[in-house]
């Protein structure tokens, strides 16, 4: 299908449109999320929020609910129960995580095996955004709005929180309440995306866009900006393809994600392993020059 063919496809059903706004929402909620996520090294607590989410959304079957509630709760009490484990035993951060975030997804698998068909399973898993209900897009929406609206309002703390910890608990800054606030942003960003690329691929679309714009920049406002940006240019790729070759949309918008960081990763020009590669046989051939 060409370009001009998806276009006229959007304007003509209601589906797409309402696929496409949320793909964009999501793409840009995970990326701005994502800017401090892996800035303070949390990547594999993005990892263990997209999954402890699965429980929520099981039981929320069960109780005939929308699934954003009860996946926000057991996101959020996830992430409370990791930093209680590692706070107050041997057990470090990544072990704590790694048993939490395993445990509610073996269980989130259990429920929705015995309550749901495979197929519905699948849908939660790896996404289906061309079957978004409107009432899911004003969902995202709503969750867009608030975490940018929050990132915006405390981004000083979260800046100083993320680059020097123990300056801003000199400086007074509640750390602790600071995380759990990102954590609740967080796991809002994830069930957000639910719909879009599943809860198996999330992390995908939290990482990978704020990973490709931390390649190409130093300065933390700019790299929000650029991952978003990123974030939204591959969801809508990524619907193009999902939509005109009958893919599945979670894995195709993660594989244009993936693409772009593999083009900042080889051509970034500060960063990237070409420039880096020829810059260095420049300096070699000026040292035996010299030496010469």
């Amino acid at each position: 299908m060409s370009i001009i063919a998806f276009y006229e496809s959007i304007l003509q059903y209601e589906f797409l449109q309402r696929a496409l706004l949320t793909s964009v929402l999501v793409g840009i909620v995970c990326g701005v999320i994502g800017c401090f996520i892996i800035l303070r090294g949390m990547s594999l607590m993005g990892d263990a929020i997209s999954h402890a989410v699965l429980p929520g959304v099981a039981i929320s079957y069960m109780l005939g609910i929308n699934i954003f509630y009860g996946a926000v709760v057991t996101g959020l009490l996830t992430a409370i129960a990791i930093g209680y484990i590692s706070q107050n035993s041997r057990i470090k951060d990544d072990t704590s995580i790694g048993i939490m975030f395993t445990a509610a997804f073996a269980v989130g698998i259990i429920v929705i095996t015995f309550l749901q068909s495979s197929t519905d399973l699948y849908h939660i898993l790896f996404g289906n955004v061309l079957a978004v209900p409107t009432s899911e897009m004003w969902m995202t929406l709503i969750v867009t709005v608030i975490v940018l609206l929050s990132v915006y309002l405390f981004f000083k703390e979260l800046l100083v929180t993320t680059f020097d910890p123990t300056m801003s608990a000199a400086y007074g800054l509640p750390n602790k309440i600071i995380h759990y606030l990102l954590m609740a942003l967080l796991t809002m960003a994830t069930v957000a995306s639910l719909q879009t690329v599943g809860i198996v691929l999330v992390v995908a679309m939290l990482i990978t866009p704020a990973a490709t714009a931390y390649l190409l920049t130093n300065h933390l406002g700019i790299m929000v900006f650029l991952a978003a940006g990123f974030g939204v240019v591959a969801s809508i790729i990524g619907l193009y393809f999902s939509f005109s070759y009958n893919l599945a949309s979670g894995p195709t918008i993660v594989v244009v994600a993936s693409t772009f960081f593999a083009m900042a990763f080889f051509l970034s020009p500060k960063q990237g392993l070409l420039w880096r590669s020829l810059r260095a046989r420049k300096n070699r051939a000026l040292v035996t020059q010299s030496n010469v």
